[in-house]
C-alpha cells in the first residue's frame, strides 16, 4: 500500500483546509510548516512594498527559516506539498523546506489555493527545485478540484 505524506504552509488555513480534503482522499499523515520567525498581517501586506512577505520573494536567495524538525521522509511513497500563491509563486519557505528534503526515489505532487492566480509560474519553481519528475501542479479549492487532481495524476 502507497503511504503519503501532505506537506503544506497555510497562513490563512485556504491551504490547510485543501491539504485536509487531499489527506482524507488518500488516508495520508499532514505536515503543517511553521515559520520560525511568524507573519503579521503587516508582513502580509502585499500593497507595503517593504512589507516582509514583499521582500521575501522578490529576493531569489531568500530563505526564511522554519520552525521545529521536518518529518521522517522514510515511510513514505508519495508527498505532496502545498502552499499559497504569493505574487504568482511559492512562498519563500517553501523554497526552504524543500532544498532540506531528500526527496529522491518518492514521487512528488505539489498544488496551490490562490484567488486569481494559475499554478504555471508555480510548476516553474517547482521543476526547478526538484526536477521534471515533479508531477503537474494545479491551483486547488474544492473537494471536486482535489478528485479531479489526484485521478489526473494517478494518485488516485
Amino acid at each position: 500500500m502507497t503511504k503519503s505524506l501532505v506537506i503544506y504552509f497555510s497562513m490563512t488555513n485556504n491551504t490547510k483546509k485543501v491539504a485536509e480534503m487531499i489527506a482524507q482522499e488518500l488516508g495520508a499523515d499532514t505536515y503543517r510548516i511553521q515559520a520560525k520567525q511568524p507573519y503579521t498581517s503587516e508582513d502580509l501586506n502585499w500593497h507595503n512594498n517593504n512589507s516582509r512577505a514583499n521582500r521575501e520573494q522578490e529576493d531569489n536567495n531568500s530563505r526564511p527559516e522554519f520552525a521545529g524538525q521536518l518529518p521522517d521522509l522514510t515511510k513514505y511513497d508519495r508527498i505532496l506539498i502545498g502552499h499559497p500563491t504569493w505574487w504568482g509563486i511559492p512562498p519563500r519557505i517553501i523554497n526552504t523546506v524543500i532544498e532540506k528534503l531528500d526527496l529522491g526515489e518518492k514521487e512528488v505532487a505539489t498544488f496551490s489555493t490562490s484567488g486569481g492566480s494559475t499554478y504555471d509560474q508555480a510548476q516553474k519553481v517547482m521543476n526547478e527545485l526538484i526536477g521534471s519528475d515533479v508531477k503537474p501542479g494545479r491551483v486547488l479549492s474544492s473537494k471536486k478540484d482535489v478528485e479531479n487532481w489526484l485521478r489526473d495524476i494517478d494518485f488516485k
